[in-house]
């Protein structure tokens, strides 16, 4: 299973990107897929999460802003930022988990720059 992303890039405040996940291989055996980010000198944090079945959770900082979603017949998952805040700027990195098969993968990251 391999992941690319794609959509990061640099944008002024209030602005909006899209970030997208192609998941390539055994995608069947797939359960979560999320979106995390990392800002330089802090730990990785979960930013959006959708499950199998669909459910989503966001992190407080985001919700309302960032809209996680997914396309199946795609193998595709999407993360819609909204009215960016220079505060978002970090590596984002796409993550698959399957619980079944015991396995998850991160993507490369992609980077975002938020300027005010």
């Amino acid at each position: 299973v391999q992941l690319v992303e794609s959509g990061g890039g640099l944008v002024q405040a209030g602005g909006s990107l899209r970030l997208s996940c192609v998941v390539s291989g055994s995608t069947f055996s797939i359960d979560d897929m999320g979106w995390y980010r990392q800002a330089p000198g802090k730990q990785r944090e979960l930013v959006a999460r959708i499950t199998g079945s669909g459910g989503t959770n966001y992190a407080d900082s985001v919700k309302g802003r960032f809209t996680i979603s997914k396309d199946s017949a795609q193998n595709t998952v999407y993360l819609q930022m909204n009215s960016l805040k220079p505060e978002d700027t970090a590596v984002y990195y796409c993550h698959i988990q399957s619980y079944g098969y015991g396995f998850d993968i991160w993507g490369q990251g992609t980077q975002v720059t938020v300027s005010s």
